[in-house]
C-alpha cells in the first residue's frame, strides 16, 4: 500500500497537431512491459524485501495461471488480528487524524505540501487543497481511524501520514470490499527512520479490525506486482507558462507563438446541452456511470450515495458535467475531472501550476473526443495550466487527436491480497484513484 507518481513530468511541445505523435513506443510500453519491467527489476538484484512478506502477486509467479484468482490468503478471525498498535522508534507516537479539525486538517496539509510527492527534476510537487483532502478522505462509511498519523512525542509534530478509505471494487465478476489506500507521506528529514513499511503495516492492521481484507494502491514505481501500468498523458491550456516554469518544453522549429496557436480552444463549448452537473442529476449519473463501467475488467462498484459524494461539483476539488438531451431531457453523457495543483519549486514568477485531472467520462450519444473537446474548453476557461490524463478506459482514443503528450510518468495499480492471473492492458481498467 503506497503512494502514487506525480503526472508533473516534461512532455516535449511538438510541432504537429498531434502532440507525441513520434511516441507510439511509449504507449506501447504502457501496455505491455510489466513483464520487461520485473525483468529489469531482478536483473539489477533489486529486492523488495518488505513486499516479498505480504500477501501481494509476486514476480516468480507472473504468468502462472494455476493459481487461483481471488484472495490470497483467507480472513483472520477478528478475535486474532494485533489489537495493539505496531511499535514506532521510541521517539514517535501514532496519532488519528481528525480531518473535521482545522488545525489538524492544516497540519496534514502543510505536511504533504512539504515532503509528497515530487516529479524526478525536483520541479513540481503535489499540492493538495485543504478542501480536496477532506473531500478524498471522507467518503460515505468512512473510517476515521484509517487516517493515521506519526507524531514526534516531544514537539507533537506531525512527521508521516497514511490513510485508507473503504471502497467496493469489482474485478472481473466479484464485487470486493476493499481499502483505497493513499497519501503516504514521511517527513523528508525522516525519510531514513524506515517508518513506511511499519505504518503501511498499521494501516493494514486497522483496515483487518473493520473485517476488510483487501486493498487497492497505486505507486509510480515497480513494486510486486502490478495489476497495470498506465501512462500520464498532458494537455497543454496555458503552453507559455509550463514552458517557462520547465514543465513543457518548445518544440523543434517552434516558436512560442506558433505553439500557443496550436494548443488555442474555442471560447465555448459546441455540444447543446452541456451543463453543470446539479444535485437532482445523481440518479441518472448514477445509471449512467455504472453501466458504463460494467464493461470493464475492474472498476469501481458505485451507487447514488458514492456519485453524490464523488461527483457532484465541489469548486476547485471536482467539476462534473453532462449532455441533457434537449428534446427530451434524457442525460446521455457525463465528464469529469478534479482539481489538483502542483506547486512549482524555486519559481518567483508562477508559485503554482494549476491543473486538472481526467476523472470519470461516460458517452453514449456525443462521441467521447467532441465531450473531451468541450471539457478542456471548460478548463480552459477556469485558468487551467493543464489538463492530465491516464490512459485508462476509453481514454486512448481521445489524447492523441485532441493533442495530448505523453509524459515521463507511469502509475502502476496493485491489489493487496488479491490475486489477478492476467495483468490487464490500461484500456480493461475503470478505476481511478486520486
Amino acid at each position: 500500500m503506497a503512494d502514487k507518481e506525480t503526472s508533473a513530468d516534461s512532455p516535449e511541445e511538438t510541432p504537429n497537431s498531434t502532440p507525441g505523435g513520434n511516441a507510439s513506443s511509449e504507449v506501447d510500453l504502457a501496455l505491455n512491459t510489466i513483464s520487461q519491467r520485473v525483468q529489469e527489476s531482478l536483473s539489477l538484484g533489486k529486492r523488495h524485501t518488505f513486499w516479498e512478506t505480504q500477501p501481494v502477486g509476486q514476480f516468480k509467479d507472473l504468468g502462472n495461471t494455476s493459481l487461483p484468482e481471488g484472495p490470497i490468503e483467507p480472513p483472520t478471525p477478528l478475535s486474532e488480528v494485533r489489537q495493539e498498535p505496531y511499535n514506532l522508534p521510541n521517539q514517535f507516537e501514532w496519532v488519528t487524524c481528525d480531518m473535521d479539525s482545522d488545525d489538524v486538517c492544516s497540519e496534514v496539509y502543510t505536511l504533504l505540501s512539504n515532503n509528497y510527492v515530487e516529479d524526478d527534476e525536483n520541479l513540481f510537487r503535489f499540492n493538495y487543497s485543504k478542501e480536496f483532502l477532506r473531500w478524498a478522505l471522507r467518503p460515505p462509511g468512512y473510517f476515521s481511524s484509517w487516517h493515521i498519523g506519526v507524531r514526534v512525542k516531544s514537539s507533537k509534530k506531525l512527521v508521516a501520514f497514511i490513510t485508507g478509505i473503504p471502497a467496493r471494487i469489482r474485478v472481473h465478476d466479484k464485487i470486493v470490499t476493499m481499502a483505497e489506500v493513499n497519501f503516504l507521506c514521511v517527513h523528508k528529514k525522516l525519510r531514513s527512520k524506515r517508518l513506511a513499511p511499519v505504518m503501511i503495516k498499521e494501516v493494514t492492521r486497522r483496515v483487518h479490525l473493520e473485517n476488510i481484507w483487501q486493498a487497492a494502491y497505486t505507486a509510480g514505481v515497480v513494486l510486486p506486482t502490478p495489476i497495470t501500468s498506465c501512462q500520464y498523458w498532458h494537455r497543454s491550456l496555458n503552453p507559455k507558462k509550463l514552458i517557462e516554469v520547465g514543465f513543457s518544453q518548445l518544440g523543434p522549429r517552434m516558436t512560442m507563438s506558433r505553439t500557443i496557436k496550436l494548443y488555442k480552444l474555442p471560447d465555448s463549448t459546441v455540444t447543446p446541452g452541456f451543463r453543470n452537473m446539479k444535485f437532482h442529476d445523481v440518479p441518472a449519473v448514477t445509471r449512467l456511470i455504472r453501466s458504463y463501467l460494467s464493461q470493464f475488467k475492474t472498476a469501481p462498484e458505485f451507487d447514488e450515495t458514492d456519485v453524490e459524494h464523488w461527483l457532484l461539483p465541489k469548486e476547485n476539488v471536482v467539476d462534473s458535467y453532462l449532455v441533457e438531451c434537449p428534446e427530451t431531457h434524457e442525460i446521455t453523457d457525463f465528464c469529469s475531472f478534479y482539481t489538483l495543483p502542483s506547486s512549482i519549486l524555486g519559481n518567483q514568477t508562477y508559485p503554482t501550476l494549476k491543473a486538472a485531472y481526467s476523472y470519470y467520462n461516460v458517452s453514449t450519444k456525443t462521441p467521447l473526443l467532441q465531450l473531451m473537446n468541450d471539457a478542456l474548453i471548460v478548463a480552459k476557461s477556469k485558468d487551467y495550466d493543464v489538463f492530465n490524463a491516464l490512459d485508462v478506459m476509453h481514454n486512448e482514443s481521445f489524447l492523441r487527436e485532441l493533442k495530448f503528450g505523453p509524459g515521463d510518468g507511469k502509475l502502476h495499480y496493485y491489489l493487496y491480497n488479491y490475486r489477478i492471473n492476467q495483468p490487464l492492458k490500461p484500456s480493461e481498467l475503470g478505476l481511478v484513484l486520486l
